[in-house]
């Protein structure tokens, strides 16, 4: 009786087991495990053990994977940090007051494209967008402010993270290096002062944040009676790539005008048979100051837009 009982117990255990492992089950962890991938972008070694170490929960694999991603991803970050890194995106994002431009490179325009990447681009151009709302103060028509890359890192997204920690994690994924490179955060304050910006390639529709390989922001005074010339400009500036605004006073056109490097003077981008002083002129517009960023450019001293302004207009941080 009692070898029976052992049998018929063995018998059920076998069938519960074959329930927990059978094609059903199976199906459902490979989806679990698919989503998982999808989700995170891990391999699927990564995520199959993280699901297997918290019995298939996939918000407690998730944190867990995030978690060591990070904790590699200092690692990483340190042992890759001499690499160098030119490729990458610009990015805007800017209302009529305010503007953010910000550059993040990574080693591989492959990478660039990588939807993460984007991502990590994106927060980083609204982390300047809200410090732009939020932590600058009134200075003359246009206050600005120019981070470098440890500046930029320190900065928190709506979550309280900082940018930091969204490049580690995304480096612990990649496996390749990251630098948040630079950023400029811009404020008009004054009624008829606006900011506009524009990154190339431009999005397929009008957008306050897009993202390419060369961007600007501008600061112009224009009555709201006229047709707003914004991002024309800017496009004209992401173009022809002027070395300064110019002053009749003192600046005179180039005789070869290929050679032209005084924004008013050069030919304007979207009609050569204007100069862009005639453009501004007939929408009633001044250009009060401007940047551009190329991706992966040398950053000197006195690139356009860090000496168009004195010095107690531009905030910095303390």
């Amino acid at each position: 009786m009692k070898q029976r009982v052992t049998v018929f117990s063995k018998m059920i255990f076998q069938l519960v087991r074959g329930l927990h492992t059978g094609p059903i089950c199976r199906a459902a962890e490979s989806s679990l495990l698919a989503k998982l991938r999808k989700k995170t972008g891990y391999t699927i070694a990564n995520c199959k053990k993280a699901l297997e170490m918290h019995n298939n929960d996939s918000d407690k694999a998730e944190t867990w994977l995030n978690e060591q991603a990070q904790a590699m991803g200092w690692a990483k970050a340190t042992k890759l940090a001499g690499r160098t890194a030119l490729q990458g995106l610009v990015a805007v994002k800017f209302d009529q007051s305010h503007g953010a431009l910000v550059e993040l490179n990574c080693e591989t325009d492959f990478v660039a494209k990588n939807d993460k990447f984007q991502q990590m681009i994106e927060d980083a151009a609204n982390a300047c967008y809200k410090f732009a709302h939020n932590n600058m103060k009134a200075k003359g028509p246009v206050t600005k402010m120019e981070l470098d890359s440890e500046q930029l890192a320190n900065l928190t997204l709506d979550g309280g993270k900082k940018l930091s920690e969204v490049l580690a994690l995304f480096i612990g994924t990649v496996g390749e290096n990251a630098v948040l490179r630079r950023a400029e955060c811009w404020r008009a304050n004054e009624a008829g002062v606006r900011v506009a910006g524009y990154t190339h390639p431009a999005p397929a529709a009008p957008k306050d944040y897009s993202a390419g390989k060369y961007g600007a922001l501008l600061a112009y005074r224009q009555p709201d009676d006229a047709d707003d010339i914004g991002k024309q400009i800017c496009q004209h500036i992401v173009g022809c790539a002027p070395a300064k605004i110019g002053d009749p006073e003192t600046d005179k056109p180039a005789k070869n005008s290929d050679d032209e490097t005084c924004l008013i003077y050069q030919e304007y981008l979207l009609d050569p048979s204007f100069t862009v002083q005639e453009v501004l002129k007939e929408h009633k517009a001044e250009v009060l100051d401007y940047v551009r960023f190329s991706c992966g450019e040398a950053v000197e001293e006195n690139m356009p837009g860090v000496e168009k302004q004195p010095l107690d207009t531009v905030q910095t941080l303390q």
